[in-house]
């Protein structure tokens, strides 16, 4: 498995159980059929937090694997690497392109604050957990653009 891959799978996991935490501990902790919702220190700590332990957690794993990986790791994108990343970015752009419409056209006019915050940061992990599934999967198909 090639170290870009090895890290993309990394990210996602760690993504996927960081937010389904926050989003679960969102949902479970506040009363959210309150129109004020969850108080902003609480949901920013809340955020806060499980942003840290995950980009922690991502740093320490990534450099156990560079160090795992030795030359690849430090070894410059090739034009496979960067066909591969351009391709699930540009997924992920139309993925969040749609959430930021939901979140700055559609939800203003009914929907409280809290929401709307919540919603466009669940936007943003679909749309890098698209980049990385796209990215996992041209690395296991073996895409060459």
């Amino acid at each position: 498995m090639a170290f870009r891959e090895k890290t993309a799978w990394v990210t996602l996991i760690a993504m996927v159980v960081a937010y389904t935490i926050y989003f679960s501990l969102l949902i479970s902790q506040f009363d959210l059929s309150d129109r004020a919702g969850p108080g902003t220190m609480p949901m920013l700590m809340l955020f806060g937090g499980v942003t840290i332990v995950q980009a922690i957690v991502v740093v320490i794993i990534s450099a156990i694997l560079g160090v795992q990986a030795g030359r690849e790791a430090q070894a410059a994108a090739d034009e496979r690497d960067r066909a591969i990343a351009r391709r699930g970015a540009s997924a992920a752009y139309f993925v969040l392109m749609i959430g930021m419409i939901l979140v700055g056209v559609v939800m203003p006019f009914g929907d409280p604050r809290w929401k709307i915050v919540n919603t466009a940061l669940l936007a943003l992990v679909i749309a890098e957990a698209t980049r990385y599934i796209l990215v996992i999967i041209s690395y296991r198909r073996g895409w060459h653009g």
